[in-house]
């Protein structure tokens, strides 16, 4: 049989398969429909429709896409990426969650609840032990395991409080978007920063896809020309907006804000996102800067066995011994209680049946995933009624546990 006759499951009239390139067509329309992305906003971009028709084919060359068909017309999808992602200096295989949509017409009839089940054990047959998706729905992603960890601060800056240039010895230079500096500072930056996303040829193309012709990269060298961080942005009706600005020390730093305050008769606001988790006001003279803010993604920890082998605790005691209790509505293989411990500085993690377990912590798997993550600290949890444990293994899981936030400032 070829790969599009060979059917994973069947629904009456309706049969679930991966998706092709000959589902191309399909697969776009099912895409704009569902976002309702339409031809002239995509026409904006400067992009034909032949470019249009075919950008998304990298996806189906390279991503596991899975659908529902009803009478071989495609009524529901999903799309998981092969992804990695830095978990506190460990470098993780993820599944990227994108593109789920459905037709109206087929709503109320289970399609995604199935499409995600059937994608979270591929992507656990794929050891990739944890999932991200920036969510169109937090209450149906949280039903199926996922939950927050990052935030997305959105700031606006008027001219007049753009900060004062600080002396640096480097400068910026506009680049070219391929320029190989640029993808190596961005290299750099996730393999250093916990929540970073790993950017291979895929994730680029996905975060160049759909830029305006006016997009613009410039890099900051320092005195011995080697690059520190770089700016990608764009200027329109006075307003200088910052897609992303990455930088590896404070002299980046500035450097950046230099270059940023040098187009103040130019524009009459700056206006960007901030992803690491703290607010921005504090490090201007003026702080009275607009900040908002909101949830960005959401993660679900795939396979809690090997997640947490993988996990780097900060305390590794070999006397300690914790258990997790872990209730997963989809994973089932993720039901039950794991013991852990360390032998030899090696994290040990064996699942049991012993609900007599010493030090038990028991959980859903949205809390564990935003706990270990560092969104939510387990204090926090715990006083939320998300965590029941004696009191006392607050004060270890805290000490087990890594300060920092995920910074993830990417969007597919």
């Amino acid at each position: 049989m070829k790969d599009k006759e060979m059917f994973i499951e069947e629904y009456g009239d309706f049969k679930m398969r991966k998706l092709t390139e000959d589902d191309l067509e399909q697969f776009n329309g099912l895409l704009r429909y569902a976002f309702q992305i339409t031809m002239e906003d995509l026409l904006h971009t400067g992009w034909t429709e032949e470019q249009i028709m075919h950008a998304k084919m990298p996806i189906l060359k390279n991503a596991y896409v899975l659908g529902w068909f009803y009478h071989g017309k495609l009524a529901s999808m999903i799309v998981v990426y092969s992804m990695k992602v830095n978990i506190h200096d460990s470098i993780c295989k993820m599944g990227g969650v994108t593109g789920v949509a459905t037709y109206p017409e087929y709503t109320g009839k289970g399609l995604i609840h199935s499409l995600i089940k059937r994608a979270i054990i591929h992507m656990n047959e794929e050891g990739q032990v944890i999932s991200c998706l920036y969510p169109y729905s937090i209450p149906l992603y949280r039903k199926h395991g996922w939950e927050i960890i990052s935030d997305k601060i959105t700031f606006t800056i008027k001219d007049s409080q753009l900060p004062k240039k600080r002396s640096v010895e480097g400068m910026m230079e506009r680049v070219d978007l391929e320029c190989e500096d640029l993808l190596n500072v961005h290299d750099y930056f996730s393999m250093q920063r916990h929540g970073a996303m790993i950017r291979d040829e895929l994730a680029w193309d996905e975060y160049w896809r759909w830029d305006s012709d006016d997009i613009i990269a410039a890099i900051y060298y320092s005195k011995n020309h080697k690059p520190l961080g770089y700016l990608i942005y764009y200027i329109r009706n006075d307003i200088f907006y910052i897609k992303e600005m990455v930088y590896l020390n404070t002299e980046a730093h500035h450097g950046i804000w230099n270059y940023i305050s040098a187009h103040y008769s130019m524009v009459n606001e700056v206006k960007g996102n901030n992803f690491s988790g703290e607010p921005m006001a504090f490090l201007f003279e003026d702080s009275e800067i607009v900040e908002t803010i909101k949830p960005y993604f959401m993660a679900r920890i795939i396979n809690v066995k090997e997640f947490i082998i993988k996990y780097p605790f900060l305390v590794k005691a070999q006397k300690l011994k914790i258990s997790f209790k872990i209730n997963d509505p989809i994973a089932q293989w993720n039901n039950g209680i794991f013991n852990i411990y360390w032998d030899d500085e090696e994290t040990v993690c064996e699942k049991s049946d012993d609900m007599h377990a010493a030090n038990l912590v028991e959980m859903d798997i949205q809390t564990l995933t935003t706990m270990l993550m560092g969104y939510k600290r387990p204090t926090f949890l715990y006083e939320c009624g998300r965590i029941k444990t004696e009191y006392y293994m607050l004060k270890i899981l805290e000490q087990l546990i890594p300060v920092e936030k995920p910074y993830f400032s990417d969007y597919f």
